[in-house]
């Protein structure tokens, strides 16, 4: 690995984040995810629903977590990152943390991500520490006083970063910012400023599909066969399919953007790096990139932060993985060995030992940077 450290260390005391109770009873619903590598009793991952976020516990063995892990996916995949995140969040969960993915809708206004990330985070939060998380046998007094740290990636970096601009309170103790990209619209993609007149014209055509119809409004044995094929189990369960269909349902608003003539992001890169420059306030960020991703924008990230940080004493450090824009969302395929082990077996094996460790790479590089401030 290629490490570029900082020097600088935070100074002061450790932010906890306060227990705000709210006068609503906490409902919760379980569902698994078949998982080859994991911890449960029953070789099962289990999530459990708090309003719009999904929850992933420690392993039994540990009495109470050792933080709470705000964690934002990319665009679109993120609206599912139970599916799309799910070895990674295992990982970072089998080490002891309590891990939130919070679910976003994709929209050209990142101001409007950030407060709504912002708001379900933290309404997630005041359900956590006021009720606990009894399937888990996690009580409140468990939850109230630990550390929040965060991950993001690609998108849900950006959004990591703008929450803690926009927000000096109830925001992470640690950063961790995975492949962070703030380009233009028309920098990410190509001729985008061309697409708006075209999408205005197909918009129509799309919502009378057929196909557009059938994953809007197919049956939980429909989507499964759908998503069976892409090489995804899901065990028919109903809240993992409510997501998906939730991801289906974000294409027209974003399509509509695009047909009404929106052309940019809302605030601009120029806007957004001006916004860290002045209000950054997480106390301690990890800025990881892969050595293999075209789009990442690490380097101008640092640049923007290093001053903002430096100037309260927090810690910012950036290191450099083998890897591309989509480590993080690897996954353990399954692989079925017949009685006898075959060169096919041997040759599977391989294909995904490579990309399977870089995301244990990734784990382990976030796990050292959070417990470097568990205390």
């Amino acid at each position: 690995m290629e490490f570029a450290l900082a020097t600088s260390t935070f100074l002061g005391s450790s932010q906890l984040i306060p227990a705000t109770f709210f006068c609503r009873r906490a409902r919760a619903v379980s569902l698994t995810v078949s998982a080859s590598a994991t911890y449960t009793r029953r070789n099962d991952k289990i999530y459990t629903r708090l309003d719009s976020c999904l929850v992933i516990t420690p392993p039994p063995r540990f009495k109470k977590p050792r933080a709470i892990v705000k964690f934002l996916g990319g665009a679109f995949v993120g609206a599912v990152p139970e599916l799309t995140y799910s070895y990674l969040k295992e990982l970072l969960a089998k080490e002891g943390y309590l891990i939130v993915s919070v679910p976003y809708n994709v929209t050209f206004d990142h101001e409007q991500a950030a407060k709504q990330v912002y708001t379900r985070f933290n309404s997630c939060l005041d359900i956590i520490v006021s009720f606990g998380i009894p399937n888990a046998n996690l009580k409140p007094q468990d939850l109230t006083h630990l550390p929040v740290f965060s991950v993001g990636h690609s998108n849900g970096a950006l959004l990591q970063v703008l929450t803690g601009s926009y927000f000096a309170e109830k925001i992470p103790k640690v950063n961790a910012i995975i492949s962070f990209n703030n380009k233009s619209a028309t920098e990410a993609v190509p001729y985008f400023e061309q697409l708006g007149p075209l999408i205005q014209q197909m918009m129509p055509v799309v919502e009378a599909s057929p196909v557009y119809e059938m994953a809007r409004n197919a049956s939980g044995d429909v989507l499964k066969g759908l998503l069976d094929t892409a090489g995804t189990i899901l065990n028919n369960d109903q809240e993992a399919l409510k997501s998906f269909t939730k991801l289906v349902d974000q294409l027209p608003s974003v399509f509509g953007e695009v047909g009404q003539g929106v052309s940019e992001f809302r605030p601009s890169p120029l806007e957004n790096r001006n916004c860290f420059k002045c209000s950054y306030s997480v106390p301690h960020t990890l800025l990881v990139q892969f050595n293999s991703d075209a789009i990442d924008e690490t380097d101008l990230l640092e640049e923007t932060l290093r001053p903002r940080i430096n100037s309260f004493g927090g810690t910012l450090e950036k290191v450099r993985l083998n890897g591309n824009h989509l480590t993080p969302c690897i996954q353990d395929p399954k692989w079925q060995i017949g009685s006898v082990y075959t060169p096919a077996d041997a040759v599977a094996q391989a294909l995904k030992s490579i990309p399977l460790r870089e995301t244990q790479v990734l784990s382990r590089t976030i796990v050292d940077w959070f417990r470097r401030f568990e205390d």
